[in-house]
């Protein structure tokens, strides 16, 4: 999640990386050569404790391009996941130094260019890391860009955030995209899974999401998310459950503008849930 703090809930802390070889798209060199022995045995580490967590918990979509990217050996060369995702969905992911402005992120998102972090957190960082890192923008985010639709969305999305730029509007947008893409799940033939990235990367969320009975797991509604408040620094509730990715994409194509008119007036909505809500319950160990 390379986007700035302001947006989408990241550190306020002056940001990790090193900026100074970055272009002015914040865009730079992998430096691939440059990881340590060490950062590629911790990188191997954290896929092989989340992949255990997959099956009956991650959305199939999720699973199945996971298994192609070929993360179980330690950080890859991002020009040669580039090339695997160009061919299926016309995407890429380019290196950045960490944190990047909105009109960056939204920029590159536009253009089907995905941001990945370059550095990798440090081993007493392996539960938790407060700014996203190598691991969770290649493990949590890039899967779901090889799904023709899931692509689309992102697209859209930084389109969309171009445009709310102008609009005073992207408090709204980072509800979007926290409650979707960082923390969504979706309804499968099978019960309840995980897409978000910010739960996929983290052990304990992942089955928090799922099985905890304590938090809400409410069927999307795009207005009922853009007034949602989000929390930072501890497990969410609630979560919003979309049927499909496709019509996760049809309910936000429509041209944002009149909403956001209508909504700027109106208060924040509670985070329990609403009367009539349909509501989904929890699946204990993650399978229905």
């Amino acid at each position: 999640m390379a986007q700035a703090p302001v947006v989408y809930g990241a550190s306020t802390r002056p940001p990790r990386g090193d900026y100074s070889q970055a272009g002015a798209d914040y865009v730079c060199d992998q430096n691939w050569a440059s990881y340590r022995d060490h950062e590629h045995a911790l990188f191997a580490r954290l896929y092989e404790r989340q992949q255990q967590q997959l099956p009956g918990q991650a959305c199939d979509e999720f699973i199945t391009a996971l298994g192609g990217l070929d993360l179980q050996h330690g950080i890859p060369h991002f020009e040669e996941v580039s090339a695997r995702l160009h061919r299926i969905t016309g995407w890429e992911i380019v290196a950045v130094p960490g944190l990047i402005p909105e009109s960056a992120f939204f920029s590159l998102l536009a253009a089907r260019r995905f941001p990945v972090t370059v550095w990798l957190r440090r081993p007493e960082e392996f539960d938790y890391i407060v700014e996203p890192d190598v691991f969770h923008d290649l493990f949590g985010h890039v899967p779901l860009l090889f799904d023709p639709v899931f692509a689309d969305y992102m697209q859209a999305f930084g389109r969309g955030g171009l445009k709310a730029q102008g609009l005073q509007a992207l408090e709204f947008l980072a509800r979007l995209y926290w409650y979707t893409v960082e923390f969504g799940l979706i309804q499968s033939p099978h019960g309840l899974r995980v897409y978000g990235a910010g739960i996929l990367s983290s052990a304990s969320e992942t089955v928090h999401s799922l099985a905890d009975p304590r938090p809400a797991r409410i069927a999307f509604d795009l207005q009922r998310v853009l007034r949602t408040p989000y929390r930072i620094d501890e497990f969410q509730d609630p979560y919003f459950v979309v049927e499909s990715f496709q019509k996760l994409f049809d309910a936000t194509a429509p041209d944002f503008t009149p909403l956001y008119r209508q909504i700027s007036s109106m208060p924040a909505l509670a985070m329990a849930p609403l009367p009539g809500e349909r509501i989904y319950m929890a699946t204990p160990s993650g399978k229905k």
